[in-house]
Formats: C-alpha cells, structure tokens, sequence
C-alpha cells in the first residue's frame, strides 16, 4: 500500500537527518523561531467558512499539478484571497515538497502555517517549529494511540497545534478519545486513494461540538463548500482545486462566496 511505503521512506529519512543535524541542535534552531501562531484561533475567528489553502506541487494519485510552483509567489495570492490559513506540504519523494518551502512560506506570509507530511517522530515536529510551522498534521492512520498522545504532547510542548486527520469512523473515534482539538477529516482513503464526498458529514455527529472539524480533499465548488457548512464543518482543507486552477485567487474566492 502507498501509505506503508511513504511511512517505510519517511523513517529513513528522519534517520538521515538525525545524523545530519542533531536532535539538541535542532531544538535550538526551533527555540529561536518566533512564537507560533494559533491556528485554531484563526479558524474560529473566521466570518464564514475558514479555509486553509494548501502549496503542493504533486500528489502520489494525481502526479504533478505544478512541477515549478513557487511557495513564495502562491502563498500571497492565498492571503490576499481570503485564506484563513496555508499548508505546505514538506515531503519531498511523494508530493515535491520541502522544508525549505516551509520556511520561504513563512517568511512572505502572516498566515497560521501548518506542516503537512508523515509525521511519525518527534524530531520532525522539532523540525516544523525550526522552519516556521505553528500547526503540524497527525495521521491516524500512520499511528498508534500511544504515539498519537505522545507526538500530540510534543506539538503543545513546542506551542503548536495538531490537525489530527481521519478517514473513517473508527479514526474519528481514536482522534477523539486522544484529546485531539482540530479534527481533520479526509475524504480521501490513504490506502486506496477512494473518494468518499459523504464522510465529513457524517462523521460530524461523532464529534464534540467543542472540537474544530476539518474537511480536507476533493471540495471543488462553492455547492461543497454550502453543503459541508450547513452539516456544521467548521473550515475545509483545498489544495489540488486551487494548483490546478489558472487564477487561484479567483477559485478560492468563488469557494468561499466572497
């Protein structure tokens, strides 16, 4: 399956840069970085719909959007169209990403930026908060509940924010259980890459009305947009919708209604 194989690279890679730059040495770098930026703040405050705006350049299932995208060009337009916040995807041999992406995002935006990779370790959260992350994705299905808790913890202790990701009732169930405040529900199955427009809806009654919930993948229009709103989602998650669209600003605008 595609996600062991991404979580089988993603381990060797945390080995690497362990070796290349030590875990206390990291630390340092990510104690200097300014103090977050709250992203559950960000999308509660939001008028109407919030919507983090997502950088990614290609996707295992899709292959390339944008081979030569420029963080540091797409993250303005995201701003100055409304984005309530931005994720950066950071991984590098499955999506085209990086760290550096990250960091030149956080250094032409003032959004709440969330480091969307395989986290699986707590180096890497180290990692986010050294390049200027506020927010780090967890996937449940890439964890076990102890190393959920564990890496949950270690994103508060670096005064971030988790957006635990789910794919079906029994995820949203263990998402819950581990305290998680901003519940990201994806539409789309890591595993098999299936689309299911339906789970965020129905998976919102399993969730506390104090959590955020997040509707991530495969939202194409303002009609999504109406329809996740009304069941109670509290933001969407759009990346590949406004890559591929000729003037993001336009389509991010258009999905929002403003």
């Amino acid at each position: 399956m595609i996600l062991d194989e991404i979580l089988d690279e993603t381990k060797r890679t945390v080995g690497y840069c362990r070796l290349r730059l030590p875990l206390p040495d990291l630390a340092k770098q990510a104690a200097a970085s300014p103090a977050p930026r709250s992203l559950g703040k960000a999308l509660r405050s939001a008028a109407g719909m919030a919507c983090i705006a997502e950088f990614k350049r290609r996707s295992p299932s899709k292959g390339f959007i944008q081979r030569d995208a420029d963080v540091a060009v797409v993250l303005p337009v995201y701003q100055a169209a409304g984005a309530t916040a931005a994720s950066v995807l950071t991984d590098t041999p499955f999506f085209g990403g990086s760290l550096d992406d990250l960091r030149r995002a956080r250094a032409v935006s003032q959004l709440p930026l969330l480091r969307k990779d395989f986290i699986i370790d707590p180096y890497q959260v180290a990692e986010a908060r050294a390049a200027g992350a506020d927010a780090v994705l967890l996937i449940v299905a890439a964890l076990h509940d102890q190393d959920l808790r564990e890496l949950i913890a270690e994103v508060h202790r670096w005064g971030m924010e988790a957006l635990v990701e789910t794919h079906d009732q029994g995820e949203v169930e263990r998402a819950v259980a581990v305290g998680a405040r901003i519940v990201g529900v994806n539409h789309r199955d890591l595993r098999t890459f299936e689309m299911n427009m339906d789970l965020a809806v129905d998976m919102r009654p399993l969730i506390p009305a104090d959590r955020l919930v997040v509707a991530e993948s495969g939202i194409r229009n303002a009609d999504d947009v109406r329809r996740l709103r009304a069941a109670g989602i509290d933001a969407i998650l759009v990346g590949e919708t406004l890559m591929a669209a000729p003037d993001p600003a336009t389509a991010l605008r258009e999905l929002l209604g403003t």
